[in-house]
């Protein structure tokens, strides 16, 4: 049977109709990727707005947003992703990548200086531990609720997490043998504190040690957080706001006996906060992955269980700002399966004394 020809008519006809609907495709599929760089580059501009963001040129500019959109981008694909009962957000972080992050404002990562890199801490020698025989511990402990925890404070980009984390237990052991609670200053021990490195990083056991040496921390208010080195001002520190006597650690590896000090005060954490999630974290019981080193100190400022899947949690107070997680805290996994507890949170925790 012979074959059978279009017509050309015809045949020019389906061609042309074939070329115009894949000249459609690929003139929406351009104008689909356009609208969403136009979105983005004003999500960007609207976020550096908000943040307060300058850059020196439209090199800059250009590197910052792609990582912005980067950033975004997985953020957005966790978020839509399976429920881990935790929420990540575009904070003011969102233009940095993960290592410059770490770099900027943790510790224990890589210093300014190239010094080598040193274990952030070793708690107190001291094998005591005055809680061990605690019980009957409240089943939810929130010393912000007392008026044991100072505002949310901001590090800047300035590797003293050290000195906030020493400062705030300070703060709760004073207002708790006290009953005043006093803002005390992080840039005196930045400044001050020959054993640690400053806005390069420190030793929490030296910062503690300091205190008890020098007889005590003058205010906030008298000697204001600059968020970078400066030379000790003697003269400031004359003035003593709070002392302590000394400094304990915690049993490590044993969330149970943390869980007795953070019943009786607040407790210095050495932790790992270099992870994507823990930089973007937003609300909700983090449970995300956490690198092995430990290079962020953060305070344990309560603990409590969630109403809806009883899911056990920590709350810490962090130095990032109060644009960073629930208005600058974390709720973060408690009773984790590993003994060393989510992100290392029970391997080296310590607590100041009166």
């Amino acid at each position: 049977m012979a074959s059978k020809t279009l017509p050309s008519s015809l045949l020019f006809m389906i061609t042309t109709i074939i070329l115009g609907v894949w000249s459609y495709l690929v003139a929406s599929s351009r104008v689909t990727f356009d609208d969403y760089q136009h979105s983005m580059r004003l999500r960007h501009q609207q976020w550096m707005a908000y943040h307060g963001k300058v850059y020196v040129d439209t090199s800059e500019a250009d590197m910052r947003f792609n990582i912005f959109k980067n950033n975004v981008e997985r953020i957005e694909t966790f978020n839509a992703g399976p429920d881990k009962g935790y929420k990540l957000g575009v904070n003011k972080f969102a233009d940095l990548t993960n290592d410059e992050f770490r770099q900027l404002h943790l510790v224990g990562y890589v210093t300014r200086r190239n010094r080598k890199p040193e274990r952030f801490m070793s708690a107190s020698k001291s094998k005591h531990f005055r809680y061990a025989n605690a019980t009957n511990l409240p089943s939810t402990v929130d010393w912000r609720k007392k008026g044991a925890v100072t505002p949310i404070k901001d590090q800047g980009e300035c590797a003293s997490c050290w000195a906030f984390a020493v400062v705030a237990t300070v703060e709760g052991i004073h207002k708790l043998k006290t009953g005043n609670l006093v803002s005390l200053s992080e840039q005196e021990l930045v400044d001050c504190d020959r054993k640690s490195y400053g806005c390069d990083g420190g030793f929490p056991e030296y910062a503690f040690q300091f205190i008890v040496n020098n007889n005590g921390l003058t205010t906030e208010e008298n000697y204001p957080y600059k968020g970078k080195d400066r030379v000790c001002n003697s003269k400031k520190t004359a003035s003593k706001a709070a002392r302590i006597s000394g400094y304990e650690k915690v049993p490590a590896k044993n969330e149970t006996a943390l869980m007795q000090a953070v019943a009786h005060q607040p407790v210095l954490l050495e932790i790992n906060g270099g992870d994507f999630h823990f930089q973007f974290y937003e609300k909700g019981v983090f449970s995300g992955k956490c690198k092995p080193e430990l290079d962020h100190g953060v305070t344990a400022v309560g603990y409590g269980t969630t109403a809806g899947d009883g899911k056990k949690y920590w709350v810490i107070k962090n130095s990032w700002g109060t644009k960073w997680g629930e208005n600058g805290y974390m709720r973060i996994l408690r009773d984790y399966k590993d003994k060393k507890g989510l992100c290392g949170l029970a391997k080296a925790a310590s607590y100041p004394t009166i």
